[in-house]
């Protein structure tokens, strides 16, 4: 039987007693414990009460004692605030391709609790990825685009689906401890839907203890705007699990991506994807271009065999950053890819585009290669210069089963909860 390896904390002790460093997801209590589900297409929801479908223009709440479905492309408009109870159930309907759509100047309130999470899912007994749409929000915030506005893709109204402005701490609402199962639905002519796609989203929106699991698309999205967004997760994506472009100024902490090697698109394996651009001639270079930051982050490949996975061509880069764009990466693991993080081959390797992508006080394990410049060989310039010993990386080759400690919980049988602590000098 598959083990399906999670880490849930991994901890760095330095040997140095003036410092210690954390690295990967952290916590003093396991945060994923209650919220999540990892086994979702076991669960039983229940079948739908009521229909959501066509425009919300007023005020709605949603409430738990309902079960609803998404027919449709149902559109929040009008400024109109839609609020959802902490333990609702809300379903996609995979014929209709089922998509809520938050319209600029809306708001969602979907403010779950640990013990009672907010779950959007598919609406088929037998749940796969791609059986629905999704959820797309869009907001005020600045995207890098001539111009100060654009639109949303996919099979989509867009005369309702603009985002961007000039309001970078604008709010679109709440998401705290929701789930998103098996989004991402393909419509004729078009890309996957993502599971959660942000437009031109403003810091004052709250993103937390949010997963995604099974997309069939990206998990999440992010165009634009100013995101601040906190334990993140997103589980065995067919996609990209965390992709950042036009300009976004984001900050994402303490969030895991588990990939399997069994379950990718075209496109390949990766956890992060920072960009600036879609298409170069469509960006205003007078504007921010995409900046991330990215603290205690657990990048995680699960596969029995990384070295026969990669072999066969299923397991590509964990990171990927394109020309033009800003990377701070610190205290995170990335484990079991081909290589940890690929640079696009145009960025010119010196010390002026190299102090835009910070990696540091890294664990990178178990991957052929750390970092590399796509589609050159010799990586000389690029291992020395991020392994010198003032960015504290650490290098490792050990399996999954070796690195993150495989406990048993007696209360999620389905599920391998993993506290792993390594000692390694820093110098």
């Amino acid at each position: 039987m598959k083990n399906v390896f999670i880490i849930w904390v991994f901890l760095a002790v330095v040997c140095n007693i003036n410092a210690q460093q954390e690295k990967g997801i952290i916590g003093s209590s396991n945060w994923l414990n209650n919220w999540t589900e990892f086994k979702p297409g076991k669960a039983d929801y229940g079948e739908a009460t009521q229909i959501l479908a066509g425009n919300i223009a007023v005020n709605t709440k949603l409430v738990k004692k309902e079960v609803y479905i998404i027919q449709g492309n149902v559109y929040v408009t009008n400024n109109a605030i839609l609020t959802i109870e902490p333990g609702t159930v809300i379903i996609g309907d995979s014929e209709s391709k089922g998509t809520l759509i938050i319209t600029k100047g809306a708001q969602l309130i979907a403010e779950g609790l640990e013990t009672d999470p907010i779950v959007f899912t598919s609406n088929k007994s037998l749940k796969k990825a791609g059986d629905w749409g999704g959820i797309v929000i869009l907001g005020d915030a600045p995207i890098n685009k001539f111009g100060t506005y654009s639109s949303v893709n996919y099979d989509l109204d867009p005369s309702l689906t603009t985002y961007g402005g000039l309001n970078p701490a604008s709010s679109s609402g709440v998401l705290k401890f929701v789930r998103i199962e098996y989004a991402g639905k393909k419509p004729r002519g078009s890309e996957n839907f993502d599971a959660l796609l942000l437009g031109g989203i403003g810091n004052k929106t709250i993103l937390e203890n949010i997963m995604v699991s099974y997309a069939a698309g990206d998990s999440f999205e992010v165009l634009g705007g100013e995101p601040v967004m906190t334990k993140m997760v997103s589980y065995k994506s067919n996609g990209i699990d965390f992709k950042f472009t036009l300009g976004t100024q984001a900050k994402i902490d303490n969030s895991l991506a588990v990939r399997s090697s069994y379950l990718t698109s075209s496109s390949g394996s990766r956890c992060l994807d920072v960009s600036s651009y879609v298409k170069k001639e469509e960006v205003d270079f007078t504007k921010k271009q995409t900046l991330v930051i990215a603290t205690n982050l657990t990048l995680l490949n699960d596969s029995e065999n990384i070295d026969t996975d990669i072999k066969a061509g299923l397991i590509k880069e964990g990171v990927y950053v394109s020309e033009n764009s800003y990377l701070v990466l610190r205290k995170s693991v990335i484990s079991g890819f081909n290589p940890a993080v690929v640079l696009d081959g145009k960025i010119e390797i010196n010390d002026k585009n190299l102090k835009k992508i910070r990696i540091e006080e890294m664990y990178i394990n178990f991957c052929k290669g750390n970092i590399f410049s796509e589609g050159i060989d010799n990586n000389e310039d690029l291992e020395g210069y991020y392994g010198n010993s003032v960015f504290f990386n650490l290098y490792s080759k050990t399996t999954n089963l070796e690195t993150f400690n495989d406990f048993s919980n007696p209360k999620r049988p389905d599920f391998r909860l993993a506290l792993s602590k390594f000692t390694a000098s820093s110098k």
